[in-house]
């Protein structure tokens, strides 16, 4: 009889014994075992290591090994007083679960936030990771605030220097560090309207309070946002200056300084949120707001995770002033550093011309791919760049969301995008989440059953 099939006799045998036993009562002694069930100590040992794990019995260190306490059946766990102790702090994720949740069996998916598999770099990233892990140095602990040579390739990135930049673990991560460390709970933040769902999940997460500026084909309208700076008290506004998510809308030159004016005279923050500067359709892509400001006014972050692959959780902070210093802390309170052998791989993949053809392939596909969903929506205004189109709808938009997964075809109400009611109602289609074919064949299916109107609005046909 092999080890394996012997341990598993003893476990039968021994759930057959503990069952005529009590709660506490002491099971025979491992000598006695070996001598009965004429089996190995080796054995008895992993059989009782096997109970112990189930939490049959329980073993304790020269006294023996006893029977644990048996939980009836009928007995169900009380949870209840926890309603009292975390009352008032609840996590709503309704805004941002969708964004990680797997299509359906032979949907397509046009719902996603990450580059298709088809669109990633993936034997760079192999190439990358092959080559740090063979670092002498790949598995040490990594300073708080990332490496250096990671965070001089972030630093020309944005415009500014290694000692102004701190890895984070991913974009939505930065997020978060940069809302908690810039406003106290309770506070109003303000945003776009409509803005990412990820950065109003992270406030709310936060305790903050956000507070809509509406934005247009140019982005944020600095007249309304000098007035909600007025009218809330905020001292931070989030903003994504290019390549808006969800409207794909790039902040113009005109309103990009008069937008830092507004946040300096106001004494706030800008938290500049640049998570698709590599994700442009090949036009040109203005420069940071961080990287003409000296006065510390902007916190930017930024993520290799759109531009590459959904587990590259590397992204990075840039500030300037006392707020670096608190986002450093921040970074070493949460889990001290961002996981070595990652930062490696991201200097490995970034310092290569494998990383700047990528770029190049995916401006060129991203640019095809939106044209190709954009033929199907007479009217509706290209974005520059980004992985979306922002389409108004008439009636409802949750009723179109439904209606297009009849067809098989998954695509985003968006109505989760505003903090508050929303103007109109919209739905947002990747372009990016689905293999060319199926993007293709998802455009039909939605063509087939859905009206577009030369304003870009759509309906549904019964």
């Amino acid at each position: 009889m092999s080890e394996s099939s012997s341990i598993a006799a003893l476990v039968e045998a021994l759930r057959r014994e503990i069952a005529r036993l009590a709660a506490g009562d002491r099971l025979p002694s491992s000598r006695d075992l070996v001598r009965r069930h004429e089996v190995s100590p080796v054995t008895v040992s992993r059989a009782i290591a096997l109970l112990a794990a189930e939490g049959v019995v329980v073993t304790r260190p020269g006294s023996g090994t006893f029977v644990a306490r048996r939980r009836a059946r009928t007995e169900e766990a009380d949870t209840s007083w926890q309603a009292v102790a975390l009352a008032g702090r609840s996590i709503d994720t309704r805004g941002v679960s969708g964004l990680l949740t797997s299509p359906p069996p032979g949907t397509i998916t046009m719902a996603g936030g990450y580059l298709h598999e088809s669109l990633q770099p993936t034997r760079a990233l192999a190439s990358a990771l092959a080559r740090a892990a063979r670092r002498p140095d790949a598995w040490d602990r990594a300073p708080t605030i990332g490496l250096l040579p990671l965070r001089a390739l972030f630093a020309r990135m944005a415009g500014g220097e290694p000692d102004d930049v701190v890895i984070t673990g991913g974009g939505q991560n930065a997020l978060s560090l940069a809302l908690r460390a810039i406003a106290a709970p309770g506070s109003p933040l303000l945003v776009e309207s409509p803005t990412y769902t990820g950065a109003l999940a992270a406030a709310r997460a936060a305790g903050l309070r956000p507070v809509p500026v509406p934005v247009d084909a140019e982005g944020i309208r600095p007249d309304l946002l000098a007035d909600a700076f007025a009218m809330s008290g905020a001292r931070a506004v989030y903003c994504q200056p290019t390549f808006h998510n969800p409207t794909g809308a790039v902040l113009s030159e005109d309103r990009r300084s008069q937008v830092v004016d507004v946040a300096r005279a106001a004494g706030a923050f800008i938290v500049e949120d640049d998570f698709a500067r590599c994700l442009g359709h090949g036009g040109h892509v203005p420069r940071p707001l961080f990287s003409d400001d000296r006065d510390g006014t902007v916190v930017y972050l930024t993520s290799l995770t759109k531009p590459a692959a959904p587990s590259l959780r590397v992204g990075a902070l840039l500030a300037r002033g006392p707020v670096l210093e608190r986002l450093r802390a921040l970074r070493f309170v949460d889990d001290f550093f961002v996981s070595r052998p990652l930062q490696e791989a991201a200097v490995e993949l970034l310092s290569t011309p494998a990383w700047d053809r990528h770029l190049r392939t995916l401006s060129s596909a991203l640019r095809e791919r939106c044209a190709l969903l954009a033929r199907e929506i007479p009217g509706v205004r290209l974005p520059l760049g980004g992985l979306h189109l922002w389409v108004g709808v008439h009636g409802s938009a949750a009723g179109l969301v439904e209606a297009a997964r009849a067809r098989g075809v998954l695509v985003s109400s968006g109505r989760e995008h505003f903090a508050a009611e929303p103007p109109g109602e919209y739905l947002r289609m990747s372009f990016a989440a689905a293999d060319l074919s199926d993007l293709a064949k998802g455009a039909r299916r939605l063509s087939s059953g859905l009206t577009f109107e030369s304003t870009g609005r759509l309906t549904v046909e019964p």
